[in-house]
């Protein structure tokens, strides 16, 4: 996942929400690589809005990608679209019932890549489930079609920003990057390489991937 500037903003508040249908919203971080004045590549953190809404019908999965104030690249897009799907069905929960709306809180900032795919689906599964992830835990990776975490570049940056922003818990995939070489994990991090969407589900929040839908118990 690459930015395409800075990263500082407020959550969004949520939008496009009928006031009787339950829903739930979170805040949550993820890692990303742009360049900085000298055109080296950094890595950064940055935080997106995840809302999440249980309909009465289901007439399939609506998932709305904000444009403003930052937005999602195609490539994003479509990497998350698949997290979303994969994540749900490692998690035998059906989506038929949801809206998703994603939204970059920062203005003029623009998401590029995949590999904020897999922390997006787990949180909207999470969301839908009634679990939390804290704000000092966060993913870099895809979900595969048969749900593994999929490899991404960049790791090392990642972790160091991750690092540098006091996060406490990153979860990396478990087959490395070919580009990314030796690193060492910084000091007083936990740095964690998953293997399947399940494993870091439970990373995440504490809770496993598979259990029951609360359903119509989304508070308002």
């Amino acid at each position: 996942m690459v930015l395409a500037a800075a990263i500082a903003a407020p959550a969004a508040e949520a939008k496009h929400i009928r006031p009787d249908l339950p829903w739930r919203q979170q805040l949550v971080r993820i890692l990303g690589t742009t360049l900085n004045q000298d055109q080296n590549p950094v890595g950064v953190v940055a935080e997106i809005v995840v809302t999440f809404v249980k309909r009465n019908d289901r007439r399939g999965i609506e998932i709305t990608f904000e444009t403003e104030p930052g937005r999602f690249s195609y490539t994003s897009q479509a990497a998350v679209l698949l997290a979303i799907d994969r994540t749900a069905r490692a998690a035998h929960l059906e989506s038929d019932s949801w809206s998703v709306f994603v939204a970059v809180p920062s203005p003029g900032v623009t998401v590029y890549g995949e590999s904020l795919s897999a922390m997006v689906g787990i949180t909207v599964v999470a969301l839908a489930k009634g679990d939390f992830i804290p704000s000092d835990r966060v993913i870099t990776g895809t979900v595969t079609r048969d749900g593994h975490i999929g490899t991404v570049g960049g790791v090392p940056l990642k972790v160091e920003a991750a690092h540098e922003a006091h996060m406490h818990r990153v979860l990396v995939p478990e087959e490395q990057h070919i580009a990314d070489g030796d690193w060492q994990t910084p000091f007083l991090m936990q740095v964690s390489a998953v293997g399947t969407v399940s494993e870091a589900y439970k990373a995440l929040t504490g809770q496993p991937l598979q259990g029951d839908d609360p359903g119509d118990s989304l508070g308002q």
